[in-house]
């Protein structure tokens, strides 16, 4: 069981839905971005999804495609996320972390040296949106041999016939994409989100967390009530660039994790 199959289950038994949160690994620096995922546990998060910063990504809206500029900017590498995700693990072993980005850094790395690496720096899970099922032995195959989850992106046009294709090594969560296009581009509707859920979950026991398009603490609410909860990104990237305050992230954090655990 990985950290993620039991934080799920930690929740299950609570009766709450989860709050995920995103951050950029590396910005605006380090030292910051090392500082706010400190603080994520102690402001509701459940589960942290840590941004790769890429140079060319490709599901990513204008403010996680500047947060990742301004990380590379001040040196953020795969192996400083690595090291980040370290430093956060000697004070916290519980909260699952989640590598999110884009193969490239990941193949230019290695793929046995990375999981080796990974593992060892505390990362429970991978979400890697531009490898798909078709490409499972590339990394999807040998990340689950190495103990790590490798959580797949359905969205709304995952139709029936794709869906079984793009469960099938998928373990941890399912990451369901509320809207179509980029992240942080459109708001996420319970009324359009509801049956797509309702569908996943009826092919896959995995609990179905939602992204994308949810910025307020009410959305976050609306969208945990009819999912097992709530991923938000954007909206807490932008609160960071804009006040460049750990304390008054955390605190906007704080009140969509609120939000989504009374979903």
């Amino acid at each position: 069981m990985t950290r993620i199959d039991a934080k799920f289950a930690e929740l299950k038994a609570a009766g709450k839905k989860a709050f995920v949160s995103y951050v950029m690994a590396g910005d605006p620096d380090y030292d910051l971005s090392l500082e706010l995922v400190k603080g994520l546990p102690a402001a509701g998060v459940d589960i942290i999804e840590l941004g790769l910063p890429f140079t060319d990504p490709m599901a990513d809206g204008p403010t996680i495609q500047l947060a990742g500029q301004r990380a590379l900017d001040v040196g953020m590498t795969l192996e400083k996320t690595l090291q980040l995700a370290a430093e956060f693990r000697k004070e916290d072993d519980t909260t699952p972390i989640v590598l999110m980005g884009y193969y490239n850094p990941i193949y230019n790395r290695g793929v046995e040296t990375f999981l080796t690496d990974a593992k060892a720096a505390g990362i429970d899970g991978l979400i890697v949106v531009d490898l798909p099922p078709e490409e499972d032995e590339e990394l999807c195959i040998p990340a689950q041999k190495a103990g790590l989850n490798f959580i797949r992106l359905a969205t709304p046009t995952t139709d029936d016939k794709r869906l079984p294709t793009v469960l099938q090594n998928t373990s941890g969560f399912v990451y369901y994409v509320s809207v179509t296009g980029i992240t942080g581009a459109a708001e996420a509707q319970a009324g359009d989100v509801g049956p797509e859920v309702a569908r996943i979950k009826s092919a896959t026991d995995l609990p179905v967390i939602v992204g994308f398009g949810i910025n307020t603490p009410e959305k976050a609410q609306n969208i945990a009530s009819i999912s097992d909860g709530a991923v938000v990104g954007s909206a807490i990237v932008s609160k960071m660039a804009e006040s460049q305050s750990v304390p008054d992230t955390l605190a906007f954090v704080k009140s969509l994790a609120d939000g989504a655990h009374k979903g």
